[in-house]
């Protein structure tokens, strides 16, 4: 069985994993790049306990993905706002999500990302395959794939949902 952290490991997958190693993690950093900011959002979007994404949230503040800022005084509440460490992770989560569509959804992918600017799907290579311009996360948005659930069978569906702003 693995340790629970990788102190003795001199290497960036180890040291990255330290950050971003576990699931929840991942999916929220995913939902932050797709417009996700408020705490509640998060939650019922993910159907994660309180507990288990405040920790999350905290560790991924204290590691400088988000920036935390208050948007309400009374009752003083949140927002999660990626930072550009929190936005250079879509390249790995795009990554993942090319696999999985390839391997693990037998090519009936969930949802298909596509370039804000032309409307063209965005490829493997975060690369717009109807214009040719090279992507960041800040220009694109999902929308349902051939795989895609009914928006009331899936909690991380498409509603109100575009890229981060």
């Amino acid at each position: 069985m693995l340790p629970r952290t990788y102190e003795d490991q001199h290497c960036s997958i180890a040291a990255s994993l330290e950050i971003l190693g576990d699931r929840w993690t991942l999916l929220i950093v995913r939902e932050a790049c797709l417009g996700v900011t408020r705490f509640a959002d998060f939650q019922s979007r993910l159907g994660l306990a309180r507990t288990v994404l405040s920790d999350r949230l905290t560790r991924l503040t204290a590691a400088g993905v988000f920036e935390r800022h208050r948007y309400q005084e009374q009752p003083e509440r949140h927002e999660y706002l990626l930072t550009q460490r929190g936005r250079d992770v879509w390249p790995v989560l795009n990554a993942l999500m090319t696999w999985g569509d390839q391997h693990v959804m037998a090519g009936q992918a969930p949802f298909r990302i596509i370039h804000r600017g032309c409307g063209g799907p965005v490829d493997e290579r975060r690369r717009c395959e109807t214009c040719g311009q090279e992507v960041d996360v800040t220009q694109v948005r999902r929308v349902p794939g051939p795989g895609a659930r009914p928006p009331d069978a899936d909690p991380g569906g498409f509603e109100g949902l575009t890229s981060i702003p």
